[in-house]
């Protein structure tokens, strides 16, 4: 079979999964979710060398008290946002450090829990932010990451010369990041109009997040496979990879996008 019209259907199974799961329930959207994220970290044990079972036991618990046990609490929630954007934070000095230093085991137990299981778990509170689950919220939410990664390709297709970060992503551009973002910020304020009436400046804000962060977590997640000397994180989708290379904007995304819900949520009750 031709390749795009493989990476085509994949693409288009992934996403009707992930809308259908997340509009029928719940329910369904956790137990996607979940399997997203155990998926996701077998793929990302194997890029940094870390032992696959003690780390799926680990996030299947985590996962499963923060979605089904834990009720909100400011002071969890301070916690864990603290403790992704510490990971966050490390993460982004790792990247642009020239040279590619050795992360040692501890360091690699924190990447994943920060990187990886706690960005699942703010994907779910996301969809609760406000004590109700709300699915388009979330699907709105990959709206814009899909439009944001489909124009940053178009635009830097066609006239993209100036490089954004050639060492790790020679293909990503300065003129594709800016399509990308105004792209987003288009879908964001379409969103805003038509779909969910939420403030316009808040939609704004969201895609600003999205393209700017998303891009960040797109050439983190370069980097360790660059490290890990692989093309792409697995195999599960033909044609695209990994689910780690789906999913890897939205894990760096979801700890910044949480924490600006909240901060909403909180100065409106303020």
């Amino acid at each position: 079979m031709n390749e795009n019209v493989t990476r085509s259907l994949s693409g288009l199974v992934y996403i009707l999964l992930l809308v259908f799961a997340t509009l029928f329930s719940r329910e369904s959207f956790l137990l996607l979710f979940g399997l997203f994220m155990l998926q996701t970290i077998r793929e990302f044990c194997d890029l940094i060398l870390l032992p696959r079972i003690p780390a799926l036991l680990i996030a299947g618990l985590l996962y499963f008290i923060f979605a089904f046990f834990l009720p909100e609490n400011k002071f969890t929630d301070f916690g864990l946002i603290a403790a992704s954007l510490f990971v966050s934070i490390r993460l982004l000095f790792w990247l642009f450090k020239e040279k590619n230093i050795a992360i040692d085991v501890q360091g690699k137990w924190v990447n994943l829990i920060g990187y990886i299981i706690l960005p699942f778990i703010f994907v779910i509170k996301i969809s609760t932010f406000d004590g109700s689950f709300k699915p388009m919220l979330i699907i709105c939410i990959f709206i814009l990451i899909w439009t944001n990664d489909t124009f940053a390709y178009i635009v830097g297709k066609s006239i993209g010369k100036n490089k954004l970060f050639e060492s790790i992503s020679p293909k990503k551009t300065i003129e594709g990041f800016v399509g990308g973002l105004v792209f987003a910020i288009i879908a964001g304020i379409i969103i805003s109009k038509y779909y969910l009436q939420i403030n316009i400046y808040v939609w704004i804000i969201t895609a600003i997040i999205v393209s700017f962060f998303g891009t960040i977590g797109d050439l983190v997640e370069s980097k360790f496979k660059r490290v890990a000397n692989v093309k792409d994180s697995g195999n599960i989708m033909p044609g695209h990879g990994g689910m780690l290379d789906r999913l890897d904007s939205i894990i760096f995304v979801a700890p910044f996008l949480f924490l600006f819900y909240k901060i909403i949520v909180y100065v409106s009750i303020s």
